[in-house]
């Protein structure tokens, strides 16, 4: 018996599948790109902007993306990295630490950076710079930082574990930029490492990375993890590094500890 079929039917079954196939399509340039606006997908996809709007708040809805409180950024979820691999310590980390970014940068003004490890360098997850009035760099969103010469690389060397230390170290030696040969100096990277961990916090303030800035970080542990770092960024002239760590550091810290990340 055949089955028959109302007026129009197969043209909507196309248009849904039409729109199924944005739909994933947007999803995957978002989990592609780590963090992009609705507007570079638009270009990307070369679809209507209004049409990618929709879509992403279709699945902002769904809970597969989550729009960045400080840069409006999409980025996948736990529940779409879910799809994949499972667990994207990057996303977890930056769904959980958006809304206490923002209200500390409310209290500091500074901009501050939120970044996790990633193959020899701290990549910027979230940030407070496109908000900050006292921001010298916009586009910090997926920078790769140095690890022996910004905060938060000598932050995250201090508080992981001896091992892991031990391979990123390696893998620094191997790549040997030729900025980093005075810090893989042992005696040197000893020093700094123990300082780091005696203090809780890491500073930068030599003119090792920028000569006109200074910054300090905070690691974020829960256990023996590590799970990313917390830093700021301020003009060398504008304050000393006692203000600035007499300033920032408690609040840094108490924000570390109180994100809702689980080992």
């Amino acid at each position: 018996m055949s089955k028959e079929r109302t007026p129009g039917s197969g043209s909507r079954r196309s248009a849904g599948v039409r729109a199924f196939k944005r739909g994933l399509d947007v999803l995957h340039e978002v989990n592609r790109s780590g963090g992009i606006r609705a507007g570079d997908v638009a270009r990307q996809l070369d679809l209507p902007r209004p049409t990618v709007y929709r879509l992403l708040e279709t699945l902002e809805e769904l809970g597969y993306v989550a729009r960045s409180a400080s840069d409006e950024r999409f980025r996948v979820t736990r529940r779409a990295s879910s799809l994949g691999d499972g667990y994207d310590p990057g996303v977890v980390i930056s769904q959980a630490a958006a809304p206490h970014l923002a209200e500390l940068s409310k209290q500091l003004v500074w901009p501050v950076d939120l970044s996790t490890y990633e193959n020899a360098a701290m990549v910027v997850q979230e940030t407070t710079h496109p908000r900050s009035p006292l921001s010298i760099d916009r586009g910090m969103i997926g920078k790769r930082l140095p690890m022996l010469r910004t905060s938060a690389g000598r932050a995250y060397l201090a508080a992981c574990a001896p091992r892991e230390r031990d391979v990123i170290i390696n893998h620094l030696r191997r790549i040997d930029e030729a900025e980093d040969r005075p810090f893989l100096d042992t005696g040197r990277l000893a020093r700094m490492i123990a300082d780091t961990a005696q203090r809780g916090y890491a500073i930068r303030d030599e003119g090792e990375y920028n000569p006109k800035t200074s910054s300090i970080a905070v690691p974020i542990v829960r256990g023996d993890v590590v799970f990313g770092c917390i830093s700021i960024i301020w003009i060398r002239s504008a304050l000393s590094l006692d203000e600035a760590v007499a300033a920032f550091a408690p609040p840094m810290r108490d924000m570390a500890a109180a994100l809702p990340i689980a080992p």
